[in-house]
């Protein structure tokens, strides 16, 4: 395994750690946005190096649901800022009704 695929996961795994431990929205949404170029990156080298021409569109298919995750968490973020005036996770109950 290359010093770039270590250097890529260990970025993965820093910033899904550093999810669970967020008070705020949208340090969240950061931090899955970080998620999500950390993969992309991972799946791009890896079929890179592979030579597998069928997969190629893979890398693609991740960021369109990036962009939809993205849009749907800021979407979110301004429902959660607008109904509770903040942006805290740990204060508000999301599940309550």
């Amino acid at each position: 395994m290359s010093i770039v695929y270590i250097n890529i996961f260990l970025a993965f795994i820093m910033l899904f750690i550093r999810l669970i431990y967020q008070s705020h929205l949208i340090s969240s949404l950061l931090c899955l946005e970080g998620i999500m170029l950390s993969l992309f990156i991972i799946i791009t080298i890896a079929i890179l190096n592979s030579h597998f021409t069928l997969a190629s569109i893979t890398p693609i298919i991740l960021l369109v649901f990036a962009a939809c995750e993205a849009a749907l968490g800021l979407s979110l973020l301004v429902i959660v800022s607008n109904t509770y005036g903040t942006d805290y996770v740990q204060n508000s109950n999301l599940l309550q009704c």
